[in-house]
C-alpha cells in the first residue's frame, strides 16, 4: 500500500497528490511516469511522475478525471492509500544542452513538463515554457514554471487571461518573431501534440512528443501500448513515452486511444449510478 500524504485541487477537475514511494523516488528522473491501481479489483493505469523528493522519499502525480478510475482516485483524501504503484517506467528525457529548449504543455501535461523544464534549464539550455487552457480558471503553476523558465507564454482558448490562441499559434508566433528554437518538448492531448508536430515540421525544429496511450502491464509484456513511429510499431512503456513527433502516425494513435471509448463511458456511467443510489 503506498500511502497519500497530500492532496490538492489545483483547478476543477485536475488533482495533485504526493505518495509516499521512497525507492520510485530515489530512482525517478523526468519524462518517466509510474502505474497505479486505485484498489485491488482497479485498473493499471499510467500516470507521469511531476515531481519527487528524494530525502523525504514521496512523488507527486497531477492527474485529470476523464474516466472511472482517475474518478475514484480523486474521491481518495490525504491518509489514505493507493493499492499498488509500480515506477519508475519508462526511458526518462534526454537532456543535454541544446541551445533554446521550447516546453510546451496543455491541461495536465503543464504539471508533466515542470521536471523537463528544470533539468533543461540546469543543463544550461535557454528554456522557454508554453501553456495552454481553454480558460482561465484552468490554468495552475505559472509561477513554478516561472522560476525554472527563461519566458513563459500563457495561451487560453476563450482570451479570458492572455492571448487567445492556441500552443502551435504561440510556437509559429515565437518563430516569427526571431526567435531561433532548437528542440521542442511537448505534454498534453493527443490532439495539442499532434497539431503542434505539424506546426513544427515545416520549420525543421526537432519534437520531442511524451505520449500516454492505452497501458496495462507497463513493462512492453501486452502490447496495448504499441505505436507506430517511422513505420516500425514500438512501445510507449519500454520504448517511449518520448518519441519523435514527426515520424508518429497520429490517426493510428488516434484511432486506438478510441478503441474502448465505448467501454469506458459504460464503465463510468456504472460507477455514476452507484455512487448515485449511495447518496
Amino acid at each position: 500500500m503506498y500511502k497519500i500524504l497530500a492532496k490538492e485541487e489545483l483547478v476543477p477537475n485536475i488533482h495533485l497528490i504526493d505518495v509516499e514511494a521512497h525507492a520510485v523516488a530515489e530512482k525517478a528522473q523526468a519524462g518517466q511516469f509510474v502505474i497505479i491501481t486505485v484498489d485491488e479489483k482497479g485498473e493499471r493505469i499510467p500516470l507521469t511522475v511531476a515531481d519527487w523528493d528524494r530525502e523525504k522519499g514521496f512523488i507527486t502525480i497531477v492527474f485529470m478525471e476523464v474516466g472511472t478510475t482517475t474518478q475514484r482516485l480523486a474521491l481518495l483524501n490525504a491518509g489514505d492509500s493507493l493499492f499498488s504503484l509500480v515506477g519508475p517506467l519508462g526511458i526518462p528525457t534526454h537532456v543535454e544542452k541544446f541551445g533554446t529548449v521550447v516546453c510546451v504543455g496543455g491541461c495536465y501535461g503543464i504539471a508533466a513538463m515542470m521536471p523537463i523544464a528544470r533539468a533543461m534549464k540546469e543543463a544550461g539550455n535557454k528554456v522557454i515554457s508554453v501553456i495552454e487552457a481553454r480558460s482561465k480558471y484552468l490554468l495552475f503553476w505559472e509561477e513554478e514554471l516561472k522560476r525554472v523558465s527563461d519566458q513563459l507564454f500563457v495561451t487560453v482558448g476563450d482570451g479570458s487571461h492572455a492571448a487567445e490562441r492556441w500552443i502551435p499559434d504561440q510556437v509559429k508566433q515565437i518563430v516569427d518573431s526571431g526567435g531561433k528554437i532548437d528542440l521542442v518538448v511537448a505534454f498534453g492531448c493527443t490532439f495539442m501534440m499532434k497539431l503542434t508536430s505539424e506546426t513544427t515540421k515545416p520549420l525543421g525544429i526537432k519534437t520531442v512528443v511524451h505520449l500516454s496511450s492505452i497501458m496495462v502491464d507497463g513493462t512492453g509484456m501486452c502490447g496495448c501500448c504499441r505505436v507506430s513511429v517511422g513505420g516500425e510499431t514500438r512501445f510507449a512503456c519500454v520504448d517511449g513515452p518520448e518519441f519523435d513527433g514527426h515520424e508518429v502516425d497520429w490517426d493510428v494513435l488516434l484511432s486506438r486511444q478510441r478503441g474502448y471509448q465505448d467501454e469506458e463511458i459504460q464503465s463510468l456511467q456504472e460507477w455514476e449510478s452507484r455512487q448515485w443510489s449511495r447518496t
